[in-house]
């Protein structure tokens, strides 16, 4: 079983379909939301390390899960107390995304997995608002299991996603 990108969990959570295309066939296409995207990223990658007070802040740093099979480069993980907190670094603006949740979730399976401490809360900075939303890791935990668990059935057998469209189809790069 091959290792699954920890932002793949966004991906097919907003669209599995759109997932399959970018992540089994290497099909992708750029639009002004993803161009804004990777330049907010490149931004927050480029900064390095802070410390605030008890607050350690490290920057794009790569996680893996050997049990989950993924990998990926968070954005931000806030240290305090011996606790971790994934924070990653979206566009747009705050509201109730699932799938933006999905991959702090990811991550946080991550971290527990490389430091043995249990993640409880992660947040998705939206630069649009300069909000963070808090995201609830243990409320999640199943549901991003299983969007794992469906990601590996596609990737493994090759299954197709049907094409749903969706008023989400509009702002699409590949659409």
């Amino acid at each position: 079983m091959d290792y699954i990108q920890i932002a793949s969990l966004n991906h097919y959570s907003y669209c599995p379909h759109r997932f399959w295309r970018m992540f089994c066939t290497n099909e992708f296409e750029d639009n002004q939301y993803t161009i804004d995207g990777t330049t907010l990223h490149e931004r927050v990658h480029t900064v390095g390390d802070l410390n605030l007070g008890e607050t350690r802040q490290i920057r794009a740093i790569w996680l893996k899960s050997e049990e989950y099979k993924l990998i990926g480069k968070a954005d931000l993980i806030e240290t305090e107390n011996g606790m971790f907190y994934p924070v990653e670094y979206k566009r747009g603006k705050k509201g109730e995304w699932a799938n933006d949740e999905l991959q702090v979730v990811a991550q946080a399976l991550c971290i527990e997995e490389m430091t043995g401490t249990k993640v409880h809360t992660g947040y998705v900075y939206y630069a649009q608002t300069h909000q963070r939303q808090e995201v609830e890791i243990d409320q999640l935990r199943e549901s991003a299991i299983a969007t794992i668990t469906a990601i590996q059935e596609i990737v493994d057998k090759g299954k197709i996603p049907k094409a749903e469209y969706s008023k989400k189809c509009k702002g699409c790069s590949l659409y």
